[in-house]
């Protein structure tokens, strides 16, 4: 696993041990990145269900000002600090160690950009975790929420103020992408 471009492309990445995170392949990280490449710059990203912190990573080398990855694993969480450490981004990151729920309902800025990539039997966690981050004011206005899923498993229960704007298959991963427009309701 390695950053794919940006200005640490090319960096070698750490990942968890065992099967309890499972790490969004390099090709399907490039063409999410192709996808959303307008929506990086400067954006005020969240990685929930980080893993590696992979997505949260790349978005900061591809122009992204800060980050908060959150994960409940403590495997995951020392690989973070790791990766963290290599990229040489302390300083444009936040880690959370805990369930996605402590990032959520934290302080803190508004959010443009949300990678949400629970691990993919938490089919409900996609809606609720919208949800939340709408009543705690955690979302800019037009943030973007990448949802990372078993393509086989739609997402369910998203309303307004959350509108799906994209949905890609990669063979068995599908990227739903959900714009948060809290003016159109």
């Amino acid at each position: 696993m390695r950053i794919i471009a940006g200005e640490a492309r090319g960096r070698r990445l750490f990942a968890p041990e065992g099967d309890e995170t499972r790490p969004t392949a390099d090709r399907v990280r490039e063409a999410l990145f192709n996808v959303i490449r307008a929506e990086v710059e400067d954006a005020a990203v969240l990685d929930l269900f980080a893993g590696s912190g992979a997505l949260a990573l790349e978005a900061l080398s591809r122009g992204a000002k800060s980050a908060v990855l959150c994960d409940k694993s403590p495997k995951a969480v020392q690989v973070i600090r790791r990766n963290v450490e290599l990229m040489r981004a302390q300083d444009r990151c936040v880690i959370v160690a805990g369930d996605w729920r402590k990032a959520v309902s934290a302080d803190g800025e508004r959010f443009t950009l949300v990678f949400l990539d629970p691990p993919y039997r938490m089919t409900a966690v996609y809606a609720e975790a919208a949800r939340r981050l709408h009543e705690a004011g955690r979302l800019a206005e037009n943030a973007l929420i990448v949802m990372e899923r078993d393509a086989a498993s739609p997402i369910e229960g998203l309303e307004p103020p959350f509108a799906v704007e994209d949905d890609r298959r990669y063979r068995d991963t599908a990227l739903t992408l959900v714009r948060y427009r809290p003016n159109d309701v």
